[in-house]
């Protein structure tokens, strides 16, 4: 039995030692500004939380990640935490209230509740024709604008760790996600990779919030934000493109999660990923054990790089 489950992710918190080339990419990458300060820029996606990312100003580092409480009550649970904050009033934009953890690798992780909630940013797009039904657009010309992806929201986080096992235990009995799938390589028992989900009991949530690979570095894999759809995958990556930004890996769909993805670095090599598209489960649906060779290709798209692999952010 965990200590709470977790309603949903709330933002990635970074650092970086300057605010406008950091804003630049974000800009780019589909975020809108939600509010900036002389030492911390917070942006949005179209959903109505206040923001999704956090970057405060300083030397390169990704300093944790965020989720939101169901209640109240779930911040008084976990202040019995050993190393937990008491329940702080949360001193900038977006306001609300949190306890502060930390992970076995050392990553803050923040529990709030009462972030401040915007009006949705409306997106509008035309009804896509298929070859099963290719009157839904009659009359009408497609017209997709180019430009930056339009991010919604922040769909999951990836961390690389040599405590691995430790790692997925913590946050599963913490925050209560739940295994969707897990990648093994040579016997069964040797799990690399673990696909974990948020569990919300009938509802059905995203086939993984956080994703943990064993690996010698321990950091930040990459942080994952929801596009609109498919086309919007396509312009916001001749979008980057075109604005010379360090394409990680990209454009594939996966085979564990269904998402069709693509990956890009920001100025200090922090990776972000848009996706479209991804299965969701509830909680009665069971975890799978893939093999390697297996697990981690699909569809179709370039096998993943060694280079994307391998990343871990300190």
């Amino acid at each position: 039995m965990s200590i709470i489950k977790a309603y949903d992710l709330a933002y990635g918190r970074l650092r970086a030692p300057d605010l406008d080339k950091e804003e630049e990419f974000l800009t780019d990458f589909g975020m809108i500004r939600a509010e900036r300060t002389a030492n911390a820029l917070y942006m949005r996606g179209t959903d109505p939380p206040h923001h999704i990312h956090v970057t405060e100003l300083g030397e390169p580092k990704f300093v944790g990640i965020a989720v939101h409480a169901a209640s109240p009550e779930d911040l008084e649970k976990l202040t019995r935490l050993p190393g937990a904050s008491p329940i702080e009033s949360i001193d900038e934009p977006g306001g609300g209230r949190r306890v502060r953890l930390t992970d076995p690798d050392g990553h803050q992780v923040e529990v709030i509740h009462g972030m401040q909630m915007l009006d949705p940013i409306p997106v509008t797009r035309p009804p896509v024709n298929s070859g099963y039904d290719k009157y839904r657009r009659k009359g009408a010309l497609y017209r997709v604008p180019r430009g930056p992806a339009q991010i919604k929201r922040f769909g999951h986080f990836v961390l690389m760790s040599p405590n691995f096992d430790k790692m997925v235990a913590w946050y599963r009995e913490t925050l209560g996600f739940i295994c969707s799938d897990e990648i093994y390589a040579g016997e069964k028992s040797n799990i690399i990779g673990s696909f974990n989900r948020l569990d919300r009991g009938e509802d059905y949530v995203d086939h993984h919030a956080f994703f943990c690979i064993r690996g010698d570095k321990k950091g930040l894999n990459h942080l994952s934000f929801e596009a609109r759809d498919i086309d919007d995958i396509m312009i916001g990556h001749e979008h980057l493109k075109q604005k010379g930004y360090d394409h990680f890996w990209g454009i594939g769909r996966h085979l564990l999660g269904s998402q069709v993805y693509d990956y890009w670095g920001d100025p200090w090599g922090r990776v972000h990923e848009h996706w479209a598209d991804t299965d969701v489960l509830n909680a009665h649906t069971p975890p799978n054990l893939w093999e390697r060779g297996e697990g981690t290709g699909g569809p179709w798209g370039e096998p993943p790089s060694p280079r994307f692999m391998g990343h871990a952010s300190p």
